[in-house]
């Protein structure tokens, strides 16, 4: 990729690619990433293309100088997604194996491919709360703000308590929608449905209440 001549359609494409790259570094440093305040649960937090490893002509890995395009992340989830496409053709309703497939959409920043596969595997386990916060944030990514606050908005009645879609809920309202009262009304109830809340997660949480409250009297 060193000596690739950049073409103004490559060039285009590596431009797109760099601000996608750069949401998912901007909601990674939020805790947006897959929806989760806490690591853990069922999801896992991709890592950015360009942190991976990726293997040279001799076999020795390298790290990537730059992200790749969103054509070579598009690839790579398609190559890892052939078993399991293989294995959801016998076994359609398999939730797990459609949650597999999402996570990698996701990883890959494929947000729109992402949410399908997790919008299939909500019609089968429609109380799934994890599954229905880490949609809502493919549907953040992929630019549809009411369609991710839609789909947190049942999460939380699903389950008032969970600290994820609650924290998610507040963050969507303040930076998409630009709602101060609506992110402190989530915080607030976040921070009140769970009182053993780790010290740490608690102060990330106060903070950003801080913030918001500063910003409105400003």
């Amino acid at each position: 990729m060193a000596n690739e001549v950049m073409t103004p359609e490559t060039a285009s494409t590596a431009w797109l690619a760099k601000q996608v790259y750069a949401l998912a570094v901007v909601c990674l440093v939020i805790g947006l990433a897959v929806g989760y305040l806490f690591r853990g649960s069922r999801s896992t937090t991709p890592t950015p293309p360009a942190a991976r490893v990726q293997a040279g002509g001799n076999g020795v890995g390298t790290m990537a100088s730059q992200p790749p395009s969103l054509d070579q992340m598009k690839q790579m989830a398609d190559k890892q997604a052939e078993p399991l496409i293989a294995k959801l053709k016998d076994d359609p309703k398999n939730t797990d194996i459609l949650n597999q497939l999402g996570k990698i959409y996701l990883s890959t920043h494929q947000f729109t491919q992402a949410a399908e596969y997790f919008s299939k595997s909500l019609e089968l386990k429609p109380k799934d709360v994890a599954t229905r916060t880490t949609l809502a944030s493919c549907l953040y990514y992929s630019g549809d703000v009411d369609g991710a606050l839609k789909q947190l908005a049942q999460a939380t009645s699903d389950n008032p308590k969970d600290a994820n879609s609650l924290f998610n809920l507040g963050m969507i309202r303040w930076q998409g929608k630009k709602d101060g009262k609506g992110a402190l009304s989530a915080w607030t109830q976040l921070l009140k449905a769970n009182p053993e809340l780790e010290p740490n997660k608690r102060a990330q949480v106060e903070k950003l209440i801080a913030d918001v409250r500063a910003q409105s009297t400003n």
